[in-house]
């Protein structure tokens, strides 16, 4: 690709509202060239393959690659395939934090997330391209909040920013999904395959809480959101969310938010009144 060619043709350039999301499974022909790159930000994540980005960058797979809007686009595909995800966007203004990565060369930047890490960026972008196609009123908004969780994810192997271990996010996740199990700090060593002491030292170092204290936000967390959204009652959003006893979850909830569970929920009550 010879990026200075003046008489080369430019590519088509998409018109970009908000969000034109996709995913190329192209050939070895396939390149894109835009001299005056585009008004938007561009993100391509590679699949399977490889791309080329001109001067010597290149994209396999698992590596995430972020465009600066006005920056020279010369890429394709390097090899016989290039699969991958991309979006061109313009980011929401409390995304721009997240757009701050490491530069590979003038408006490119690239991260090489761990495999685990990729899944989750794949899995992201995946629901941002299915979002884009839903006939829902709201598919824009999904399909926009889906692609924020992708540049989040982004954001966790981010050397720039405060890069928390795969380990340890795979015990978050698992926190998330089961509030009302067994969460004691045995168990949740077992999900990252750290010794006790070990992974309560990781834990407490790279996110500034204990394990116990972790968990009891999430869960106080949880049982807010079921307070303002439902009406079931108190001891059954207790259980819900891993207090098998109600009295002790009240007085925690009233630690964590300054009211008891019932004061909480009539407090909100009364803001939504006319």
């Amino acid at each position: 690709m010879n990026l200075r060619d003046p008489a080369r043709p430019d590519s088509f350039t998409p018109t970009v509202r908000r969000l034109l999301a996709g995913e190329f499974d192209e050939g070895p022909s396939y390149a894109t060239y835009r001299r005056r790159g585009t008004t938007d930000w561009l993100l391509l994540h590679t699949l399977d393959g490889h791309g080329s980005l001109g001067g010597g960058i290149h994209a396999g797979p698992g590596v995430t690659t972020l465009i600066r809007p006005g920056t020279l686009q010369d890429y394709g595909t390097a090899g016989d395939r290039w699969h991958f995800l991309f979006a061109h966007f313009h980011p929401r203004p409390d995304w721009l934090p997240l757009l701050d990565w490491p530069s590979v060369a003038p408006g490119i930047l690239q991260l090489r997330p761990s495999p685990s890490a990729a899944e989750r960026i794949t899995h992201a972008l995946s629901e941002t391209v299915r979002q884009q196609d839903s006939v829902l009123p709201q598919g824009e908004l999904l399909s926009l909040n889906a692609l924020e969780a992708a540049l989040l994810w982004c954001d966790t192997q981010n050397p720039k920013a405060a890069r928390i271990d795969d380990r340890l996010l795979r015990t978050i996740e698992y926190v998330d999904r089961n509030l009302r199990a067994d969460l004691s700090i045995a168990a949740l060593a077992r999900t990252s395959n750290l010794s006790v002491s070990r992974f309560a030292h990781l834990f407490r170092s790279q996110l500034g809480v204990t394990p116990q204290q972790f968990v009891e936000r999430r869960r106080l967390d949880a049982a807010a959101r079921l307070l303002e959204l439902t009406a079931r009652p108190v001891t059954s959003i207790a259980t819900e969310v891993g207090f098998t006893n109600p009295l002790y979850f009240s007085t925690r909830f009233r630690a964590h938010t300054g009211h008891s569970p019932t004061q909480y929920r009539q407090q909100l009550a009364s803001t939504l009144l006319p």
